[in-house]
């Protein structure tokens, strides 16, 4: 098959147009052209007055071999990559060894799902609910003012990803196509195929449940097991060799191949290893507000007279702003259409996240707002910024009233550096509520005069960006692991063998699809592991 890019054609283009730009651009009748696939679609709305469609097909072709020759020196026709999986092993009959993976977010399902499909039986430890019952626990939280820890928005079955926006995209460089198993296995599992071809997939909270359900029950008819409300307490080391686990009900599973697919607020698991002696170090993270506008106000921005048009949907942006103080400011995991969310799985702390649904259809736009902090801020070890995390946490339970409120103010209030009294125009999303004041003391002194003149340039990209009445919510401290445990070459512990830390709270990965990713990538090391390849 040909691949062709950067087709371009209007936005209201009708079916057929597709088609005839294809054979136009290759030349050639229709009969010889047996058939197409769109590999991408996305749109360019830098001039938004014309916007138009870009697009990447796979074209099947009568003489492929002499259209490759004809368009030789053209960058934009090119043989279709081969981006089909292929098993890096696969377990003999009988095989009897069965690896353990720590965690049941995007990587430990689809560490599982890779070791489950080559036949090697994993067993899953999940120290939360199977995720409709977590489901119910985390509207206890939003709703009632009341924390499980151990079933909430981090921890359970589908990770912290279940609960966001279900974005599935990654600017991370993956020249072996695992991200397209990603979306081929969500596909299976009943999400809209159009996530094999949008620019910037999405899901969506309640389709992300029934998939995650759906994910689980193939890992189990493959032999898989899961367990949930099995938190590790310890991971069993002898000569350098991970050996088992140990889970808070006593159990003691012994194996020699163990995934920590754990999540980025699995504090006391760190902890835990941290004592160990797993190696470990401190990381770049950032810390922030979650922002509110009106998603209106976006649209028109991004896309001028084309806002609201059904094929375009609720409109989103990426900013980042370089500070006089040295600080990078950016906006994080943009939701639109959505709603901020309450996030925190300690007691007597709160956490903002961002979260929408398929349909991207509630009246406020949301993103994280944050400032880049690095290892010098924070010194003291590989666990010294969880504690900076918690500091930041605790204060803003406090300064939300300590109900789990978060602490709020409005955007042109934050800017003059006085209280906020009473909302605007823009109605806060987050539950359980917003208690307005002053955020001038809930990030350090160099995130808020970073975010002070960060501000004022995003407007200059997005008008009305620093409205006054747009509202901050704090705080976001849990955009990425504070640590990593650091891997070799092989995906192992630099000093363990055996264990595999893998995804986002190893340090590897930032979202769904990247974590998904390192999940098979750890997944096809393990199966090198057990096979002695």
């Amino acid at each position: 098959m040909l691949r062709i890019s950067e087709l371009r054609l209007p936005l209201d283009h009708p079916a057929e147009a597709l088609p005839a730009a294809i054979l136009k651009r290759l030349g050639i009748p229709s009969a010889d052209m047996a058939g197409f696939t769109v590999f991408k679609r996305s749109y360019d709305a830098r001039k938004n007055a014309h916007l138009t469609f870009i697009y990447i097909v796979d074209v099947e072709v009568k003489d492929e071999a002499a259209l490759l020759h004809k368009f030789a020196g053209d960058l934009h026709i090119k043989p279709t990559p081969d981006m089909a999986y292929r098993f890096v092993g696969k377990a003999p009959p009988g095989f009897a060894q069965r690896p353990v993976v720590i965690g049941f977010g995007p990587c430990g399902i689809f560490a599982a799902l890779i070791l489950a499909q080559a036949g090697f039986r994993p067993i899953v430890l999940e120290r939360g609910k199977a995720v409709r019952e977590r489901t119910q626990d985390t509207w206890g939280l939003w709703r009632k003012n009341t924390l499980n820890p151990e079933s909430n928005v981090q921890f359970g079955e589908g990770g912290a990803g279940t609960f966001s926006d279900g974005k599935l995209y990654s600017q991370i460089k993956d020249p072996k196509h695992y991200g397209r198993k990603v979306l081929t296995e969500f596909v299976k599992a009943g999400a809209p195929e159009e996530i094999l071809y949008v620019s910037k997939p999405h899901i969506g909270t309640f389709r992300l449940v029934g998939m995650v359900e759906t994910m689980r029950a193939e890992i189990e008819a493959l032999g898989g097991e899961i367990r949930f409300q099995q938190r590790v307490t310890d991971v069993l080391i002898e000569d350098g060799q991970v050996r088992g686990v140990r889970t808070a009900s006593g159990d003691e599973i012994r194996t020699d191949h163990v995934v920590l697919a754990l999540g980025h607020s699995a504090r006391d698991t760190f902890e835990m290893l941290h004592q160990r002696g797993v190696f470990m170090e401190a990381k770049p993270f950032s810390v922030g507000f979650r922002i509110e506008h009106p998603q209106s106000l976006i649209d028109k921005a991004r896309l001028g007279p084309h806002a609201g048009h059904p094929e375009l949907g609720a409109a989103d942006y990426k900013l980042v702003h370089h500070a006089s103080n040295g600080r990078a400011v950016y906006s994080f995991c943009m939701c639109p259409g959505g709603t901020v969310v309450a996030a925190t799985s300690e007691p007597n702390r709160v956490v903002t996240n961002g979260m929408s649904q398929y349909s991207r259809n509630e009246r406020n736009a949301n993103a994280g707002i944050v400032v880049s902090i690095d290892p010098k801020d924070y010194p003291g070890g590989p666990l010294a910024g969880i504690e900076l995390q918690r500091r930041l946490e605790s204060h803003a339970f406090v300064l939300g009233g300590e109900t789990y409120e978060a602490p709020g103010q409005l955007v042109g209030d934050f800017l003059k550096g006085k209280p906020s009294t009473q909302l605007g125009s823009v109605e806060p999303s987050y539950k359980p509520g917003v208690k307005l004041g002053d955020l001038s003391t809930a990030l350090p002194d160099y995130a808020i005069a970073a975010m002070r003149e960060a501000l004022p340039a995003f407007d200059r990209q997005i008008r009305g960006f620093n409205m006054y009445d747009a509202v901050l919510t704090g705080v976001e401290t849990r955009t990425s692991s504070p640590l990593r445990i650091t891997r070799g070459e092989n995906c192992q512990s630099l000093n363990v063998k055996g264990l595999y830390p893998a995804g986002e709270g190893a340090g590897y990965a930032g979202g769904i699809l990247s974590a998904g990713v390192d999940g098979i990538r750890v997944a096809e090391a393990v199966t090198a592991g057990l096979l002695g390849q």
